[in-house]
């Protein structure tokens, strides 16, 4: 039988995973299995924000930058985070939402609206990093 490490077993640490997805889906099965490791589990909406959420920047990052570098998750009692790393240092930019559906523009104001704080900040190696929090 494996163990899960639960917080509430190591109520100082954070439980952290770090992934280099090439792909949205990528990112989502790590979410999950991220979540699973979490003890209580996040409810199915927070699941469902976080699934989201990530699936978003991964994509908007493969996108518009090529690549993730990182995607990190971290927990603990009050929030969920992410951080995604790419190698462009272009912030992400707000557009006009294109209602044909071509030119998307709904993916930022979504990950704002979802998040209980964002922030772009330079990233490690030359890119950038975007991080989200979410309310556990």
């Amino acid at each position: 039988m494996q163990h899960r490490l639960a917080i509430d077993e190591y109520p100082s640490q954070l439980v952290q995973r770090v992934c280099h997805p090439g792909s949205a889906a990528d990112a989502r099965d790590f979410v999950r299995s991220f979540a699973a490791l979490l003890r209580p589990e996040p409810s199915a909406p927070t699941t469902q924000n976080l699934l989201l959420l990530v699936s978003e920047l991964v994509a908007n990052a493969l996108r518009h930058a090529g690549a993730v570098t990182a995607l990190h998750l971290s927990a603990d009692q009050e929030r969920i985070e992410v951080f995604v790393e790419d190698p462009s240092p272009t912030p992400p930019q707000e557009r006009s939402p294109d209602l044909s559906g071509s030119q998307g523009g709904f993916g930022w104001p979504m990950v704002h609206s979802l998040a209980q704080h964002v922030a772009v900040l330079p990233g490690p190696s030359g890119g950038k990093t975007v991080q989200a929090a979410l309310p556990r």
